[in-house]
């Protein structure tokens, strides 16, 4: 079944709706293919998980038998949390059989009892554990022994791996690397939206991880491509959407995936003609559908905050936050007070570091902030 709409703003369904990317998935695939591990660095929404789902698809193309499995582990907060995602991502999926799945888990899972369901479509087991506050770590060593036990070549996406260096408990980063380092017969993706983190945690000699991965970054689509792909499809609708039209919605949200997709597929659902006044729109009505839930954010950070954030919108980047002249004009604290705020908005992911400048993480919360006045 295909989907309805061809912008698809979550998920991956098939390399006709996956736009460009070509250099990046070759990449990947050649990395992983020949047994090296990829750390892929990108902020959130410019599409590293469709394209983690993508490159998946092509290694199935190339290798029916091999098992590829994901993980978000951004909601986690301690060791805890991640064993029992890890241990829900993995434990019985590499196993064709459903008795060898449970004959193996239950052989080489001893820390904790695993508690199985079973796929109505599939029959593949699913293991979910109870896991007591002592066992973490045996558990852990217990989940790459059943890795290591299969005779299945492995694939793992585990995006915004830097949450780990948030977990209270210490060593993580090196109990990780211990355990990735022998496990011949799977490669790992450590994905990540926070860049100075993944840096620090992949190219610091300091560090575990250190030099044991491929990095690569992914910018923006490019915009030629981008545009080939978009117009296609309206195309197909015997609709166009003129290089102007496109040109203007790239050059807004700066070539940033999934805000462009969500414009792209409220354009698509609409039946009138494409057009400056259409976009305007359309933007116009995602940024009103989260005014209640940007009020409600804001209202948890001071005043000096909210100002700060309101300034960096106005000025869509900011070079020097702390600089005198940014300060007076938008009628700012003193610059150590900027300094103070600004490090809170960038710690919570309401302003990001680009090469550009500063800019508002949320670019429809930047579109809302603009329209808001001081």
């Amino acid at each position: 079944m295909r989907p309805n709409n061809p912008f698809l703003i979550s998920g991956y369904y098939s390399p006709e709706y996956f736009c460009d990317r070509e250099r990046e998935t070759q990449t990947i695939t050649d990395a992983l293919y020949n047994g090296r591990n990829i750390t892929l660095i990108a902020p959130r929404r410019m599409g590293k998980t469709g394209l983690v789902k993508h490159v998946f698809h092509k290694l199935k193309e190339q290798q029916a038998d091999i098992v590829t499995l994901y993980m978000d582990i951004y909601s986690t907060q301690n060791l805890g949390d991640f064993v029992r995602l890890f241990a829900n991502t993995v434990l019985g999926q590499l196993d064709s059989a459903p008795q060898k799945a449970l004959s193996r888990v239950a052989q080489l899972i001893k820390s904790c009892r695993p508690v199985f369901t079973f796929d109505e479509l599939t029959g593949v087991p699913k293991a979910t554990i109870e896991l007591a506050p002592a066992a973490e770590e045996a558990t852990l060593k217990e989940i790459f022994d059943y890795l290591k036990s299969s005779d299945k070549r492995c694939y793992i996406a585990i995006d915004e791996f830097q949450q780990i260096t948030d977990y209270p408990e210490k060593g993580i980063e090196a109990l990780l690397r211990s355990y990735i380092q022998f496990i011949p017969n799977v490669n790992f993706i450590f994905a990540g939206s926070k860049q100075h983190v993944m840096q620090e945690m992949f190219l610091s000699a300091k560090k575990p991880f250190y030099q044991s991965t491929q990095t690569l970054s992914i910018d923006r689509i490019e915009r030629s491509a981008y545009y080939d792909f978009a117009a296609g499809f309206f195309a197909s609708q015997h609709r166009e959407l003129t290089q102007e039209t496109f040109d203007a919605i790239y050059d807004r949200f700066d070539g940033h995936t999934w805000y462009i997709q969500s414009v792209l597929n409220r354009l698509y659902g609409y039946s009138a003609a494409i057009d400056e006044r259409l976009v305007a729109y359309a933007v116009a009505e995602i940024v009103a559908e989260s005014t209640y839930a940007y009020e409600n954010l804001l209202n948890a950070y001071p005043s000096g905050s909210v100002r700060l954030l309101k300034a960096i919108a106005s000025e869509g980047f900011v070079k020097e936050v702390s600089s005198g002249d940014f300060i007076s004009k938008h009628k700012l604290k003193a610059a150590s007070s900027v300094s103070s705020a600004l490090k809170k908005l960038v710690d919570s992911e309401l302003v990001y570091k680009t090469a550009e400048g500063y800019i508002v993480y949320d670019r429809f919360m930047g579109e809302w902030l603009r329209n808001q006045g001081f």
